[in-house]
């Protein structure tokens, strides 16, 4: 992301939590096109969307909202690398969902897969995200599609 859209994203994202108060982490979404940036929603707990987190760097946001909640100290934050999640969809319905294909699913290098265990859906329901680490974002956005897309579901 260019340098302007960054300090934008900082001065919304600073704007949304300002006003909201409180204390724990909160999810600010937004689109970005070249240097525009706009708001999208705010999140105020730990969302599916964040769990990237859980590969990109050494305190995920779940782990960063417990200390945030608690007083406790958030030091320095070590970024693993460039990261991605990609959403693991289905659509239908059903109250039996099995998944598959899962040694395929993460045979690349640096892949994880968080499967939600939903009981049941109706319509179109996240499942689950792969998240796939890598040297670009990029690549990690094409690992983790690949990782995603791999896994199946049956109902």
């Amino acid at each position: 992301m260019s340098d302007k859209a960054l300090q934008a994203t900082q001065h919304i994202a600073l704007q949304v939590t300002s006003s909201l108060g409180g204390q724990g982490l909160v999810g600010v979404e937004l689109f970005v096109k070249s240097d525009e940036v706009w708001f999208s929603e705010v999140s105020p707990r730990p969302h599916d969307t964040g769990m990237v987190t859980m590969i990109s760097q050494d305190i995920s946001q779940f782990a960063l909202h417990a200390r945030a909640i608690l007083g406790l100290p958030i030091p320095n934050i070590q970024q693993h690398g460039p990261s991605a999640s990609s959403v693991i969809l289905v659509e239908g319905e059903s109250n039996r969902v099995t998944f598959g294909n899962l040694a395929q699913a993460l045979a690349e290098p640096d892949t994880q897969l968080r499967l939600f265990g939903k009981p049941e859906f109706k319509g179109e329901r996240r499942m689950g995200v792969a998240l796939a680490r890598a040297s670009s974002i990029d690549e990690a956005i094409a690992k983790a599609r690949r990782s995603a897309g791999a896994v199946k579901i049956s109902f």
